[in-house]
C-alpha cells in the first residue's frame, strides 16, 4: 500500500478513484480504460505541480517517508558479492550502522550506511538509524580497513542523529563521532558520501566528511532537526515548519552554499514512488564520481579534501 503525505491528498484521491475503477465488475457503459487514463494523467499533473514547489518542511516529510529506499536497499541493489562485517572490536555490534565489503560495477569497495528500518520490527532492531558509539567505532574500523587495502569508501546517510541516550554518553558518544570524522577526513582512498534521506547532526557528519558529498533531490541535511530547533528558539515544536525554512536544510540550499557537491535527481513524487529509478540514479552518480577520484593519489585526495572542508563557511554565505 502506497503511503501518502498530507500535501499529497489530491493525488491520493485521484489514485483511489483509479483503483476503484479497475476493480469495477459492472462498468455500466463507462469506458474504464479511457477514464483510468484520464485520471492517471490528471494525477501525474498534480504530482508534478506539487513536487515542483515543495516547501522546506514538505521536503523534510518526503525525506522521512517510510517507503523511501534505505541504506540496506542501496547496498543490496548496487553491490554484488557483499559481505557484511560486524562489531567494533571494543564493545558490541551496533545495527544502526551497517557495512562491509562488496563490488560496485565489479570493483571492490567498502560500504557503510545508517539503516533506520522499514517496519516496526526492523526499526527497533536498527534503533531507528540512531547509532551508539560502537556504531561509529565500527565505521572507523571499516574505513581503516578500506585504507589498508586501497578500497574506495561509499557511505549512505539516513539518520535523525546519533543516539542521545545515557548509555551512549557513558561510552563516549562525542569522542566516537569526532574520531569517525577524523578517520574519514584522513582516509587515503576516495570517500563518496550520499545523503539518501535525513542527514541529522553529528550522526550524519560522522559518515559525511567525504571527497564528494551528494544528496538526493528531496533529502535534507542539518545540524539539528526542525522540531528540536523550534523547541529551543521558540519554545514551541509547532514552529518546526518555520525552523525548516530558517535552517536551509534542503539539497538545493546546501548546494548553493557549497556544502554539498551534487544533487541526484529523484523520480517525480520522490524516491518512494519509484525506488528502482532512484537506485539507478545514485548508481550512475557514484560511478561518475569514482571514475574521477580513483586515479588520484592518496596525497592529492587528502589535500583536496582538506581544502574542501576548510573552504566551507568562507564563501556563499550571502
Amino acid at each position: 500500500m502506497r503511503q501518502f503525505l498530507d500535501f499529497e491528498k489530491p493525488v491520493a484521491e485521484l489514485e483511489n478513484k483509479i483503483d476503484e475503477l479497475r476493480q469495477m465488475t459492472d462498468p455500466n457503459g463507462v469506458n474504464i480504460a479511457e477514464e483510468t487514463a484520464r485520471l492517471q494523467e490528471k494525477a501525474e499533473k498534480h504530482l508534478r505541480t506539487i513536487y515542483a514547489k515543495l516547501t522546506p518542511w514538505q521536503k523534510v516529510q518526503v525525506a522521512r517517508h517510510a517507503q523511501r529506499p534505505h541504506a540496506q536497499d542501496y547496498i543490496n541493489a548496487l553491490l554484488t558479492e557483499f559481505t557484511p562485517l560486524a562489531g567494533d572490536r571494543l564493545y558490541a555490534d551496533d545495527k544502526a550502522i551497517v557495512g562491509g565489503i562488496g563490488r560496485f560495477d565489479g570493483a571492490p569497495v567498502v560500504v557503510i550506511g545508517t539503516e533506520r528500518g522499514s517496519d516496526l520490527e526492523t526499526r527497533l532492531a536498527h534503533n531507528f538509524g540512531m547509532a551508539r558509539p560502537e556504531g561509529y567505532r565500527k565505521a572507523q574500523r571499516l574505513m581503516k580497513l578500506a585504507g589498508r587495502f586501497n578500497l574506495p569508501i561509499l557511505t549512505f546517510i539516513d539518520t535523525a542523529g546519533a543516539w542521545p541516550g545515557i548509555d551512549a554518553e557513558e561510552r563516549g558518544q562525542a569522542e566516537a563521532i569526532a574520531r569517525s570524522i577524523e578517520v574519514c577526513l584522513d582516509a587515503p582512498v576516495p570517500v563518496i558520501a550520499t545523503v539518501i534521506g535525513e542527514g541529522g547532526s553529528g550522526g550524519a557528519v560522522a559518515l559525511g566528511a567525504g571527497d564528494r558529498v551528494m544528496m538526493l533531490e528531496h533529502a535534507i541535511y542539518s545540524v539539528i532537526s526542525p522540531e528540536a530547533c523550534a523547541s529551543i528558539l521558540w519554545r514551541d515544536p509547532k514552529q518546526a515548519s518555520t525552523a525548516a525554512e530558517t535552517l536551509r536544510l534542503t539539497a538545493q540550499d546546501l548546494y548553493k552554499l557549497g556544502l554539498v557537491d551534487r544533487i541526484i535527481p529523484e523520480p517525480i513524487g520522490g524516491a518512494q514512488r519509484d525506488p528502482a529509478e532512484a537506485l539507478a540514479a545514485v548508481k550512475k552518480a557514484i560511478g561518475e564520481e569514482l571514475k574521477e577520484l580513483t586515479p588520484l593519489t592518496s596525497a592529492r585526495l587528502k589535500e583536496q579534501r582538506r581544502e574542501k572542508f576548510l573552504a566551507m563557511g568562507r564563501e556563499n554565505l550571502t
